[in-house]
This record gives C-alpha cells, sequence and structure tokens, in this order.
C-alpha cells in the first residue's frame, strides 16, 4: 500500500450512517453469491471509460496518446490481491468522497431494508439485486484501496478502508497512479482467496460481464503481459441469431444491477428514416426504484457506441420498469440535454421502441399466458398508468390489461372477456375500487350485482381511481363505478338465492326512510330504498356527478380535495332491522338512534369509522339496554 508523508497527510473520514450500516450488513451476513463484486466493480470501470470517451468528444486531449479503452484484472496470489483498474474518466479527490463515501444511490436504503427484512432465506439471494456497486467488494475484501487520477489532472489521490465505519484520503505521487483512470486493490480475506485464481476470474467475467463495451484483460501476477478476456464488442450490435440466451441474461444482468432473470427480451434495429438498435428487457422481478416519486425511466442513451446519458426519457414513464439502452447514429455526439429533451429524432426513436415494447407484451400474452400473467402481476399497476396517460395507446393498452372480477375466481379477465359475457341490455363495464380483494369482496355494494350475475371489476391499484374516470369506453360501453349514483339493476333479473330490496318500499319503511333523511341531512345527500342490497341492511354511494366514493378518498388524503360531496345512504327496505325499526312509529328515540346507527354501520362497511365514536358508542348502549330490557 502507498504510504503518506509529512507533508501528504491523510485526511480521516467517517462513512454517512447508511454507508456504515449498508458495509456492516455487508461484512455480517452469509450471501450466496459473492462473485457479484467483480461484476459490480467491472461495471463501474465501463462506465469511466464511456464518460471519458463522451468527454474527450469535446477536449480530445484527455485522451492524449492512449485512445483505446481497457479493464485490466491483475492477480496476487501470493499477495493475497485482485486489481481493478480502467483508463478511464478518473476521480478527483472531491469526485472520491462523493463516489465512495456517500450513498450516491436511492435505492441504497431499500437493499438495507429488504435485506434486514429476510436475514433468513431470501436476504441471502439480494445481493446484486439492489445495484450496491462499490460497496460489495467488501464482502471479500477486509481492506480496499483505491488510486485514482482524473483524466487531464497533475495530481492523484488514494482512498482507503477496512470497511468498518470510516476511511481515509491523501494525495500520492502521480509516478504511483496510472496516467489517468482508477486502480482498485482488494486486499481479500482468507476465505476469498480463490479470487486470484485465473479460472476463478475468468468464469465470472464470461458469465457476468462478457458483453461490457470495453476489452477486459487479465494478468496472472503483478508485472506480467496481460491477455484479453473479452473483446468490448457491445451486444446490442450483434445479430440476434448469434447470441444466446445466457448472454441476454448475462447483460441484462450487468445493466440493470439485478440478479433475476429478465421476464422478456425485446432487440431489434430499425432502419429507414431513423436508424437505431435498441435491447430492452422487463425485468423478472420488481426492480428496488420502481416507485420512485420522479417515475424516471432507466434506458439508457448512446451515439454510435459512445455512452450519452441515461436521462434521456425514451420511454413514457408508465413503462419506466423497462431496462436497457438505445444507440443510434442519427445524433451528434455533442447532443447537449437541452437538444435530447427537443429533439425530432429522440422522438421518433420514443415512440418506436414504445411501440415495440407494447407488441412483444401483446405477442407474450397470446403464446405464454403463464408467462404474461407473471409479468402482469408484476408491472400490471404500471401498465394501467398509461391508460390514464398515453391517449394514443389507450385501446391497446386496455386490451391488454387484465382484471380479478367477480367472475375470475383465483385468475384474471380481460376487457375482452367480459364483453363476450356481458349481460343483454347492459350497456356499462360496473367496477368496484378499493384498498384490498377481500374488502371488496365483502362491500356490500356488490350484493345485487352478484345476486344478478353481473360481473364487476374489482380493482385494488391506487392507479384504478384515475384511469376508469379517463376511459370513456371500451368496445361501445363505458366504465360505471357500483359505488356511484343508481344502480339500475331492476331490468335484470335474479339467478341467485335471496329477494333484492325493491325500489318501492313498503309505507312505514318508506316512512322510516323520510324520518332518516330529515334526520341526517346534515351527513348525506339523500336517503333511499336500494335496488343494490340483497343481504346488509345499508350502504353508502356517491352522487351521481362527482367523484366514485375511492376517488374521493384519495384526493382528500392527497390534499387535492379539501371538502367531499356528501354520500347517499341507501337503505334494504327488507332487511329485518329495517322492518322492525320502521314498525316502532311509537318510538321516536329509538328511530332517531337506528338513523344514526344504520349510518354509521354504512360508514364502517365503506372502510371508514364512526363520524362522531363518542355519540356511536352511547346509542349503541342505549339501543342494548331496550333490547335487554
Amino acid at each position: 500500500m502507498t504510504t503518506t508523508t509529512a507533508e501528504n497527510p491523510a485526511e480521516s473520514h467517517v462513512f454517512e450512517a447508511d454507508v456504515a450500516r449498508l458495509l456492516h450488513m455487508m461484512v455480517h451476513s452469509v450471501y450466496s453469491d459473492k462473485d457479484v463484486f467483480l461484476r459490480e466493480l467491472i461495471s463501474n470501470a465501463a462506465d469511466a471509460c464511456e464518460k471519458l470517451r463522451y468527454e474527450a468528444i469535446a477536449t480530445p486531449a484527455l485522451l492524449a496518446n492512449d485512445p483505446d479503452s481497457r479493464i485490466v484484472l491483475t492477480l496476487d496470489e501470493e499477495g493475497g490481491r485482485l486489481l481493478v483498474e480502467d483508463n478511464g474518466i478518473g476521480m478527483s479527490r472531491d469526485e472520491m468522497i462523493e463516489a465512495l463515501g456517500t450513498i450516491a444511490r436511492s435505492g441504497t436504503r431499500a437493499f438495507m431494508e429488504r435485506v434486514e427484512a429476510n436475514k433468513q432465506g431470501e436476504g441471502a439471494r439480494l445481493i446484486g439485486q439492489f445495484g450496491v456497486g462499490f460497496y460489495s467488494c467488501f464482502m471479500v475484501a477486509e481492506r480496499v484501496d483505491v488510486v485514482s487520477r482524473r483524466a487531464g489532472a497533475d495530481d492523484a489521490w488514494l482512498w482507503s478502508s477496512d470497511g468498518k465505519g470510516g476511511y481515509s484520503i491523501s494525495p500520492i505521487d502521480v509516478s504511483e497512479a496510472p496516467a489517468r483512470g482508477t486502480r482498485i486493490t482488494l486486499h481479500l480475506m482468507d476465505d476469498a482467496k480463490n479470487y486470484t485464481s485465473r479460472w476463478a476470474i475468468e468464469r465470472i467475467v464470461k458469465e457476468q460481464s462478457g458483453h461490457v463495451p470495453v476489452p477486459i484483460r487479465i494478468a496472472e501476477k503483478p508485472g506480467a503481459e496481460a491477455t484479453q478476456l473479452t473483446d468490448g464488442t457491445a451486444l446490442w450490435t450483434k445479430s440476434k441469431n448469434d447470441i444466446t440466451t445466457e448472454e441476454y441474461t448475462d447483460f441484462y444482468r450487468g445493466i440493470s444491477g439485478q440478479y433475476d432473470e429478465p421476464a422478456l427480451t425485446v432487440h431489434f434495429r430499425a432502419e429507414g428514416r431513423h436508424e437505431y438498435s435498441a435491447l430492452a428487457f422487463v425485468p423478472g422481478s420488481q426492480p428496488f426504484d420502481l416507485f420512485d416519486p420522479d417515475r424516471k425511466g432507466r434506458m439508457k442513451l448512446y451515439v454510435k457506441r459512445v455512452f450519452i446519458t441515461d436521462d434521456a426519457e425514451l420511454l413514457p414513464r408508465y413503462l419506466r420498469f423497462v431496462r436497457g439502452l438505445v444507440d443510434t447514429a442519427d445524433l451528434p455526439l455533442n447532443v447537449s440535454r437541452e437538444m435530447i429533451q427537443e429533439s425530432a429524432i429522440l422522438a421518433s426513436i420514443r415512440k418506436g421502441v414504445a411501440n415495440r415494447i407494447i407488441t412483444a407484451i401483446e405477442k407474450l400474452s397470446e403464446s405464454d399466458n403463464d408467462a404474461f400473467l407473471k409479468l402482469w402481476e408484476t408491472f400490471g399497476s404500471l401498465i394501467k398508468e398509461g391508460i390514464y396517460e398515453d391517449f394514443e395507446r389507450r385501446s391497446q393498452l386496455m386490451a391488454l390489461s387484465r382484471f380479478r372480477t367477480t367472475a375470475s375466481g383465483e385468475g384474471y379477465r380481460s376487457l375482452a372477456d367480459y364483453i363476450k359475457d356481458i349481460k343483454d341490455g347492459q350497456q356499462a363495464i360496473y367496477y368496484l375500487v378499493g384498498d384490498s380483494l377481500e374488502q371488496l369482496k365483502a362491500s356490500p355494494q356488490l350484493e345485487g350485482f352478484r345476486a344478478r350475475g353481473i360481473e364487476v371489476l374489482l380493482l385494488t391499484d391506487s392507479v384504478d381511481s384515475f384511469w376508469v374516470t379517463n376511459a370513456p369506453e371500451f368496445e361501445g360501453k363505458t366504465f360505471k363505478s357500483i359505488t356511484q349514483g343508481s344502480a339500475d339493476l331492476a331490468q335484470f333479473s335474479k339467478v341467485e338465492q335471496g329477494t333484492p330490496a325493491s325500489e318501492t318500499a313498503p309505507a312505514e319503511v318508506q316512512a322510516f326512510i323520510d324520518f332518516a333523511k330529515e334526520k341526517l341531512a346534515d351527513q348525506v345527500s339523500d336517503v333511499r330504498a336500494s335496488d343494490r342490497l340483497i343481504e346488509s341492511a345499508v350502504c353508502l354511494v356517491a352522487p351521481e356527478q362527482g367523484y366514485d366514493r375511492q376517488l374521493e378518498k384519495i384526493l382528500q388524503g392527497a390534499g387535492r380535495l379539501q371538502a367531499g360531496a356528501k354520500p347517499i345512504l341507501e337503505i334494504n327496505g327488507d332487511h329485518p332491522v329495517v322492518k322492525a325499526v320502521a314498525a316502532r312509529s311509537d318510538q321516536p328515540s329509538l328511530r332517531d338512534d337506528a338513523a344514526f346507527l344504520l349510518l354509521d354501520q354504512a360508514r364502517v362497511l365503506d372502510g371508514d369509522k364512526p363520524a362522531d365514536p363518542r355519540a356511536f358508542a352511547e346509542r349503541l348502549v342505549r339501543l342494548m339496554e331496550k333490547a335487554l330490557q
């Protein structure tokens, strides 16, 4: 290890709390695949080389007399060390502190929380799924030294840590550093000395990093001549016929930072007005940053194999789960961020790539239903965002979508399935939105529909409350919430046991309904007899105009709606309790308590709580006392 002098003292730093916590977990956890550390270091080195190529467009002098990128792995069996060196952009002192001493990726916290929640079993397989990058080297190294010299700089720096809470950083003589780039020296733990074996390193590189766009070489000992392991040929430039499934998987793992199998691979070259290559993957499991508030995609943009940016919005936001890249020769290498956002060429590419990915998902639904349903369970909620946002592809996405319904059992149904079995005279596709499938199945609003064999979509994703209001129709049928407005079920005959409530209530029941309407006027907009209730006494529905009950709750919770509309209380005039209360016209206090208790019961069934818990309790006690007398 390079030592510091009195003239160049080492600065000591303490890791950020999140870094220290992450390193502690890595050192004290047993992972099933520690090999991933090398893939992470090689990926970082390749990125550094790509960044240099990009900066050299504007400043060719950065390449000096060494224009060809490379990554060199040096084995030191005698010293128990593994060295990973690149001739990429390198790092300054401040960049080393930022990159190696702080959490740079928002997903690291999610990684830590999930590992801690899965310390037994699954947690052992999580490494590699959250892009922990450089820190993964502490799984195999008792100390790590990083020497770096930024391209074009006159100074070089040494970063060193044992991964136990802090690190030091100091300047070193440029003669001890690469001419440019970074050299990482791993002082391996005793149980990791196998990583000085050429056979072990060559196996890992070919399995996990064989297609990075930078040549990788290996030297079997310090000072030995390095021989080539990979040629740096970009996988996406090859013909699909020349690429194996294993090669696609290896590349996917490298570009996505995940360690699962891709659920779908889309690789094509577009020719014509604009020429570009695209290689995209639908992950087999949810990426850690899937619900990032910024909802940014993770597709990389290359121009003539030069990495430009991973912030080019190459796909609609609802396809942000897709990982991959686009490489085009139609853009200038010095394309600016502003030009990217305004480029008509990129807009055309964006449209073409999105169309090909959605078409590939459609083909999967036709050729392999099981694989498609697994994809849908993982990313269906995001695809439905597209129904709300993407007017151009709305019909296509609606046809692609799958739903739990009252007729689906444990499976899924498409809207085409719904239309095929729709009732004669039914003009709407009925839906019910809520927080969970169990809650929806127990909803009293379903009773009348279930009794008549009318299928209802059971929607549990937060986006469902929005897209159904933005999708005007599907094959001529509009969407209608069963918790809003009138149900209009009288035209459909009953197919199940039980007698639906009549819209025309008996006289004494109607008198009670009128009484409740007057008594509850401050809290509801109407009280009426229900044709949607079979077993339950009451339910709440939203007025015909305005928001569905669930959407109203979401908007209020987000602070976007100050006060919701007064709901409508529907009463089952055939329910024994309602009949009994209606018959007690000589007991006004009992009828008064019953009206408020029925409203609170409807609130509870709707997932809310009584408006006034104390008053609710007092009324309940009074009724219990009367019942016990």
